[in-house]
């Protein structure tokens, strides 16, 4: 495992609600007011909301929060039922007439992992508000990563359970941290230590889809957009949202240190960034440690499980 989290960054709450028997869940991202954020959307096939918010020509640069949660399109009502919850609390973008809450959301497909009718609801949504706190340490089995699953080529009866990283750098006052819910078509490397830690198994050895990917099913028209790694990297640092955008983006580097292959079709791929802007620092250090910390925290999201098993049990 790689140490730290995403909370170590400060100024930042986590919350998680899940349904372990129907296998989904959600994780709520609230950072404190004066944060701002970007964002960079990587995949084929994304479900997302409120990102295009985020872009630098647009106006709002602040979120009241970041949602990353299972349950596909069904999933983006959490945030509706969040935008509620918020506005009962006075957070959110100040309109004159009352607050509206800036809530970014993107969602990743867990409908074939156990129930499909189990979807993250107004009940999980309050559980993940109210359990919300600046030291969260969870991982593994739980909130977006409940219905996580990785090394999908081979099909269902070969994929392996994955589930919610975490992880942070510290340089000096510096920190950089991420949080991430593997549900990737690929394969899963331990980058820094070279070695693969999660991929299609069978009969009990772990296959490389790279290896054989220009034989599945010929044009992958059967393939279906099921997958989806979807994370944030936050940092103490103080960033404007266009450079955020930028590191972001870098960022993305680990996902394509660690997955493999990745950013597909078949994907969703999707990178939040959020700054609690109270030191400086440099934007091309904080991008360079976010894809660092983001390919840890993807580790994490494998180690934290345990053994792995084949169907995700």
């Amino acid at each position: 495992m790689y140490g730290g989290y995403f909370t170590d960054v400060g100024n930042i709450k986590v919350g998680h609600g899940q349904d372990f028997e129907g296998g989904t869940g959600l994780s709520i991202i609230l950072p404190d007011p004066g944060n701002t954020a970007g964002v960079d959307v990587r995949g084929g096939a994304p479900g997302t909301r409120e990102t295009d918010l985020l872009n630098p020509l647009n106006q709002v640069s602040e979120v009241s929060s970041i949602i990353l949660s299972g349950g596909s399109a069904y999933g983006l009502e959490a945030a509706s039922h969040l935008m509620k919850i918020l506005e009962k609390e006075g957070i959110g973008f100040d309109v004159g007439v009352g607050v509206v809450p800036i809530i970014s959301q993107a969602v990743l497909f867990d409908l074939a992992y156990k129930n499909p009718k189990a979807r993250p609801d107004a009940a999980m949504t309050r559980k993940a508000f109210e359990s919300a706190t600046y030291d969260d340490k969870s991982q593994g089995l739980v909130g977006a990563g409940t219905g996580a699953t990785v090394g999908k080529a081979l099909g269902p009866e070969f994929l392996v359970k994955s589930g919610l990283g975490q992880a942070s750098i510290k340089k000096g006052d510096l920190v950089v941290s991420a949080i991430v819910a593997v549900n990737a078509f690929g394969d899963i490397f331990d980058y820094h230590k070279g070695v693969q830690i999660a991929g299609p198994t069978k009969d009990g050895k772990m296959l490389k889809t790279i290896d054989f990917i220009d034989q599945i099913l010929g044009s992958f028209s059967d393939i279906k957009p099921s997958n989806t790694t979807i994370g944030a990297v936050a940092t103490n640092g103080t960033f404007t949202k266009t450079e955020l955008t930028k590191i972001a983006g870098m960022a993305h580097d680990g996902y394509a240190r660690s997955i493999n292959p990745v950013h597909t079709l078949f994907d969703g791929d999707t990178i939040f960034s959020i700054a609690t802007n109270k030191i400086k620092a440099n934007i091309n250090l904080v991008g360079a440690l976010a894809a660092e910390v983001m390919s840890m925290a993807i580790s994490n999201s494998i180690y934290s499980l345990g053994e792995n098993k084949n169907k995700g049990d």
